[in-house]
């Protein structure tokens, strides 16, 4: 247990330092692909953010799932990878394949649906290549090139919201 608080804490400190030099670029294009990071330990209701996700136009061939501590028994109908903290070693790097590879993916835009900065989570969306990145306003803002200021429970006020900013933007 201590030695899991001192990984977090580690990595923490690694990834904080390294968010001092980023330099996002901001990104045209329309939205078609979609990545989603979803903690489940804190948000049980993945399924209906989905749904309201391609209630709005998202195809459901177009999303991709990131499930932290995630039931093993839902079928979420898209393509799903599973990450646990086991897939992160004490420099802050991933080590499961299918998370490297999600990581890797060029999405339109990614969806850090968490509101408890956990050090997996972050490492996760900080290397993402998606081209624009949307999550929480209590998430670090160096994470992130949009912060909707909801909590995790209003998913419908969130989607709302990041349609609606999306529209203005030109993204869809």
């Amino acid at each position: 247990m201590f030695l899991n608080y001192l990984k977090e804490f580690s990595v923490k400190k690694r990834l904080k330092n390294s968010l001092l030099n980023v330099k996002r670029s901001f990104s045209l294009g329309d939205i078609k692909t979609v990545g989603v990071i979803v903690d489940q330990s804190h948000f049980a209701n993945t399924k209906s953010l989905l749904d309201e996700l391609r209630a709005n136009g998202i195809l459901k061939e177009n999303i991709s799932l990131l499930l932290f501590k995630g039931d093993k028994n839902v079928d979420f109908e898209i393509e799903t990878v599973k990450l646990t903290s086991g897939n992160l070693d004490w420099k802050g790097q991933i080590k499961s394949e299918k998370v490297k590879k999600f990581i890797a993916r060029d999405f339109d835009l990614l969806l850090s649906y968490y509101e408890v900065e956990k050090a997996i989570l972050l490492v996760v969306t900080h290397e993402s290549g998606a081209k624009f990145k949307v999550g929480f306003a209590n998430i670090d803002k160096r994470l992130n090139d949009f912060m909707i200021n909801t909590n995790q429970g209003n998913y419908k006020v969130f989607v709302q919201e990041l349609f609606r900013y999306l529209k203005i933007l030109n993204k869809i």
